[in-house]
């Protein structure tokens, strides 16, 4: 299975739970499995994630700079177009505004990775459903199952590649 990193997995953990500056196992964690292929953040998403807070440049934004973590994350494949317009119509809305779909951020990029081989691929996000929202409100785990992609949280991808603290003896 490869896991599809959401950007709100990373910016939720560095500031909740697993800050980067305090739980560092849990980065380095996510590294290694990167780099042996299990998780990837698609480059659209990863550009995000760098572009940080209004601009700042945290510990995240420090993090996910350096050429080791871009280049074992960063998810080569080449997006097909298609698939990330048929997420925008039928995973949000047909007649989306200009404005709509500039709110939809880069999420559409990620379902439509997930769709190019939904039997292995799966959106990981922080996100949660909340089925009574629509058009460019709707959240990734709604958009995902409208779609066919499976999704999971940030916890069930942690107990699925086994996250521990003393995850490297």
């Amino acid at each position: 299975m490869l896991y599809l990193l959401d950007a709100s997995l990373l910016i939720t953990a560095n500031n909740t739970y697993y800050p980067v500056d305090s739980v560092a196992e849990y980065w380095g964690w996510l590294q290694h499995h990167a780099e042996q292929g299990n998780l990837k953040m698609p480059l659209e998403i990863f550009e995000e994630v760098k572009d940080g807070p209004n601009g700042t440049k945290d510990l995240l934004f420090c993090w996910i700079q350096t050429a080791a973590v871009k280049k074992a994350l960063v998810f080569s494949e080449k997006i097909n177009a298609s698939l990330v317009q048929i997420v925008i119509t039928k995973g949000y809305a047909v007649n989306l505004t200009d404005t709509e779909t500039e709110q939809l951020g880069r999420d559409p990029f990620l379902v439509a990775y997930a769709m190019a081989d939904p039997a292995n691929r799966m959106v990981v996000t922080s996100e949660v459903s909340k089925p009574t929202l629509t058009r460019q409100n709707r959240r990734l785990p709604d958009v995902c199952k409208t779609m066919g992609v499976r999704s999971c949280d940030p916890f069930a991808l942690n107990r699925a590649l086994q996250f521990s603290t003393k995850w490297k003896k």
